[in-house]
């Protein structure tokens, strides 16, 4: 669903500097000033390098928000704090969170396998070279756990590969399971279905392959709980705390119009990123590693929550253990380095706990935890300071630079003070 970049468009962005700007800090001692922050968020704007933005930052309880730009380009509608975004692999926690409450529920253990709830991952098979034939395989060494889906060692993910040269690359896209852009368009069933009758890259729990794992570990929690994904976040993830505008689709006269930069002119075209219409229309498949609609203030209750240890109005919601091994890294130096990520130097910066991503240098960043979303979002939290930042946009993600700016947001909000 794209549109070529109109006259409207055009004139709608450069005239986006001149919308009403909110901005507050609320503190009853200071006002924090961010050194340059706002001028930074709007430059974004009037460059014409995202349509619009929302930014969250909350310290304790303190909380401040930009919000400018717009949420749709050629209707030229002004973006609101309560937009609600694709939040694409930022929702990738919620989905860990929810697994990790079958496991307090005894339903499942970490390391149990997978096995009684997603039958299409029994006696998997191996490939011998991860490049090699589709059927030059051996069998697998163990079964498939929930730690390994959480820590997306579970053997099959994003192929930094060729499809026209790698096989289980260019099966997996021509199966429509390859990690991307766009969400898988039929049901779980079909996507476990296409899954299974794929070869591992490599032993469970050997390797580190980014996103599937997530998505498979959603089916999990339906097939293991009796509810979709949305209806068990609801109850007993967003309801409890007060995020209400999560889920898989949204209000259409609230979501933001997703954009892509064309890559020959640069314009922002529209693009769908969803499995239907839209994110307005309940999808077919509720992809638990980047299908989520959300909000600002939905993350921050989020990221308060998981800062607070599990703990929600007095009520210990997940356990703090729990709480405290998701945000472990599990990733060896070993996989590692045999786990090639972008930026080049991701590793050493990174580690991946079970369903989200924590800082392991410098020194200052250390124990900060949270992850990017191919849509344009980024969600991150600070212990040290007690803070969550968010920061919203609608512009896909084409390149690694395109962190730079959810990085420069994130060091001005932890920095603050």
């Amino acid at each position: 669903m794209c549109s070529s970049a109109t006259f409207t468009r055009r004139q709608a962005l450069a005239g986006a500097a001149s919308l009403p700007i909110a901005m507050s800090w609320v503190d009853p001692l200071r006002a924090l000033e961010f050194g340059g922050l706002r001028g930074k968020l709007d430059a974004a704007i009037t460059s014409g390098r995202v349509p619009g933005l929302v930014a969250l930052i909350a310290r304790g309880p303190d909380v401040w928000t930009h919000v400018a730009g717009l949420r749709d380009l050629d209707r030229a509608t002004p973006m609101t704090r309560d937009t609600v975004f694709a939040v694409a692999s930022i929702g990738k926690p919620l989905t860990a969170v929810a697994a990790l409450m079958l496991v307090q529920d005894g339903i499942i253990e970490l390391d149990d396998p997978v096995d009684p709830w997603l039958p299409e991952l029994i006696a998997r098979r191996v490939l011998r070279h991860p490049d090699g034939p589709l059927d030059d395989t051996l069998p697998a060494t163990r079964a498939i756990t929930l730690r390994d889906l959480l820590s997306m060692r579970m053997g099959l993910g994003v192929i930094l590969a060729d499809p026209a040269e790698v096989p289980i690359a260019g099966q997996m896209q021509a199966l429509d399971v390859a990690p991307g852009p766009t969400l898988f368009s039929r049901d779980a069933d079909t996507y476990m279905a296409r899954l299974g009758s794929l070869p591992l890259v490599h032993q469970p729990g050997d390797g580190w392959h980014y996103h599937t794992g997530l998505d498979v570990a959603g089916i999990l929690v339906t097939r293991a709980s009796g509810m979709s994904l949305e209806e068990f976040l609801r109850e007993r993830v967003c309801a409890p705390l007060g995020m209400t505008d999560t889920g898989f689709s949204g209000p259409a006269d609230r979501l933001a119009t997703q954009y892509w930069p064309d890559p020959d002119t640069g314009a922002l075209d529209q693009w769908n990123s969803a499995s239907g219409e839209s994110f307005a229309d309940p999808p077919s498949f509720e992809s638990g590693g980047g299908g989520h609609v959300s909000t600002v203030d939905d993350f921050m209750a989020f990221g308060q929550f998981l800062l607070a240890g599990g703990m929600v109005d007095g009520q210990q919601l997940l356990d703090a253990a729990l709480v405290d091994e998701m945000l472990r890294d599990q990733i060896t130096p070993a996989q590692k380095a045999a786990s090639p990520w972008f930026p080049a130097d991701f590793w050493d910066t990174h580690g991946w706990g079970l369903g989200v991503a924590m800082r392991t240098a410098p020194q200052a960043a250390k124990g900060r935890f949270g992850w990017w979303g191919g849509f344009g979002t980024s969600f991150w939290c600070d212990p040290a300071t007690d803070t969550v930042a968010a920061l919203f946009t609608q512009r896909m993600m084409t390149g690694a630079d395109d962190i730079a700016l959810s990085d420069a947001f994130t060091t001005a909000a932890f920095d603050a003070g």
